[in-house]
């Protein structure tokens, strides 16, 4: 049912990121899908490198670890804008179509007011992609 799954992954963040993962994993191991981890990065230097290509061998790390410990297919990709803030949600969008990601898993928080007026990066993409998209909360 389910051959490439997208999980955008924010690597100062990953330890909060646990039961998103793992229904990543287990759907990726139910279905032999590939998970691709997807960080969104800019050409400033970070706790994670002096450069994105330093940040997307972290990223690619991290895609190797996991698959190890979960026993499926899994690659990073770390795609650089100009500002990721701002220019998230339409990355998000690309990169799962060019993708041809079937399933993006994908952690989010409980709604806010804030939300009734501007939809979450979650809800954008489930609002405008192709893809089926999955919302975990933390």
């Amino acid at each position: 049912m389910f051959e490439k799954i997208m999980v955008p992954v924010d690597l100062r963040h990953v330890e909060k990121m646990d039961k998103t993962l793992r229904v990543a994993s287990e759907i990726a191991a139910k279905h032999d899908a590939e998970v691709v981890f997807i960080g969104v990065t800019s050409q400033e230097p970070s706790e994670f490198g002096h450069n994105a290509k330093e940040y997307a061998a972290k990223l690619d790390a991290f895609a190797d670890s996991h698959a190890n410990e979960f026993g499926h297919k899994a690659s990073g990709k770390a795609v650089v804008v100009p500002d990721p803030a701002v220019d998230l949600d339409k990355t998000l969008l690309k990169v799962a179509d060019d993708l041809e990601a079937d399933l993006v898993v994908m952690a989010t928080h409980v709604p806010n007011a804030a939300n009734y007026l501007f939809a979450s990066h979650g809800g954008h993409l489930a609002a405008h992609s192709d893809a089926s998209v999955f919302l975990v909360r933390g």
